[in-house]
């Protein structure tokens, strides 16, 4: 009895460990024959603020693309009679019921400065529709439309709808910060573009060849982080004609970005090429007769792709703001292209500013999208580094 009742006792112990060796096991057997990517995406997942910023980042872009469709008046469309209206929210729900409108607007004489002022009417409700009709533009830039998401009925919203107000022309805000949001960041992938580009294959032909070429492009990259940045723009400012349209001086704004924001990452390969063109598999592939641009792109470079890709989020804030910074002290893009920082042009005035605060409202959307692409950065940084 004593026999047969010890073997069938089993201790607490022995489960425990019995139960979770599989366990371990099968996580240990996912991780060993993980991708690089796919440890990335693991790591990255628990990264919540940078999940967060992603999701962000991918909405501004939404907004990027459908920018005419969620504007509801025409951006450069001006009318003296408006300027400088305050901001008018919306209310959604009348007696109970939902009923999205706006209170209409009454002009009068402020009698201390004589300007005309308006006021809301809670007497006045202006019913708004979704998907209503209001000013043509090409969709895309393929298909001509009139629809937008947000209008009334007879397709004058620009006349009764100022959700972020209106700045000195009379022009809305919130459809000039819609179609702003296209141009503000695609210069910065544009770029970005442009400096991974000229990063990638002049740090890895520094890194990889060295010598003279090396030195070469070593006492470039420092003469270029020595010119004094106000006064490189205060020239290049001067230079540009005046009557290049938006196109052009998008063009040119994006290519000297470019030639400048090169330099930190070419450093950051320069030093992986140091260290990897000693590695077997690169020796190998040299003996095997591949040539050596073959030899960059296709061995060295995706060893460290992912710190490429981090590198490469981290500099898009840099980009964005330049572009800011420069629009702002009237340096960069000027009217009538329609960026965040030609919107803040308006609030160089200490007086136009205490009287209206609304024109500072494009400064919002850049301080999000900066914090987002940071916090985005460092959760790819994090990620992607295996002693992490």
């Amino acid at each position: 009895m004593t026999k047969a009742k010890t073997s069938g006792a089993v201790p607490a112990s022995f489960h425990s460990e019995f139960d979770e060796a599989p366990v371990t096991t099968a996580v240990e057997e996912r991780v060993s024959v993980a991708t690089q990517w796919q440890l990335m995406w693991w790591r990255f997942r628990k990264h919540r603020l940078a999940m967060i910023s992603g999701i962000v980042i991918v909405a501004f872009y939404l907004v990027a693309i459908g920018a005419d469709f969620l504007a509801y008046a025409d951006p450069h469309k001006t009318e003296a009679f408006r300027s400088l209206i305050a901001p008018q929210p919306i209310h959604f729900f009348d007696e109970g019921r939902f009923s999205p409108h706006v209170f209409g607007l009454v002009g009068k004489r402020d009698p201390r400065t004589f300007k005309r002022v308006y006021e809301p009417d809670p007497e006045q409700k202006i019913p708004l529709r979704f998907f209503a009709e209001g000013y043509e533009y090409k969709f895309l830039g393929l298909f001509k439309t009139n629809r937008h998401l947000l209008g009334v009925d007879g397709g004058n919203a620009e006349e009764v709808i100022f959700l972020l107000g209106t700045d000195q022309l009379g022009r809305d805000l919130w459809s000039r910060m819609m179609v702003a949001c296209r141009l503000s960041l695609t210069i910065g992938l544009a770029g970005v573009t442009l400096s991974l580009v000229l990063g990638v294959l002049l740090g890895g032909v520094s890194g990889l060849y060295g010598g003279a070429i090396d030195t070469l492009i070593q006492r470039v990259i420092e003469i270029l982080r020595s010119i004094p940045t106000i006064p490189l723009w205060m020239g290049l400012a001067a230079a540009m004609p005046r009557d290049w349209g938006v196109v052009q001086v998008y063009f040119a704004i994006t290519v000297i970005l470019s030639l400048i924001g090169w330099t930190d990452l070419a450093r950051v390969v320069r030093g992986r090429f140091l260290a990897l063109r000693e590695e077997d598999f690169v020796l190998a592939a040299e003996l095997a007769g591949v040539g050596q641009m073959r030899v960059i792109l296709r061995h060295m470079v995706p060893s460290f792709l992912s710190h490429i890709i981090a590198a490469t989020t981290l500099a898009l804030p840099n980009m964005i703001i330049s572009e800011t910074a420069l629009s702002f002290l009237g340096l960069g893009l000027r009217p009538p292209a329609v960026s965040w920082g030609v919107l803040l042009q308006d609030a160089q005035n200490i007086q136009t500013v205490a009287i209206s605060p609304w024109l500072l409202s494009a400064a919002i959307p850049v301080v999000v999208v900066i914090l987002a692409f940071n916090f985005l950065g460092d959760g790819l940084r994090d990620a992607a580094d295996p002693y992490g």
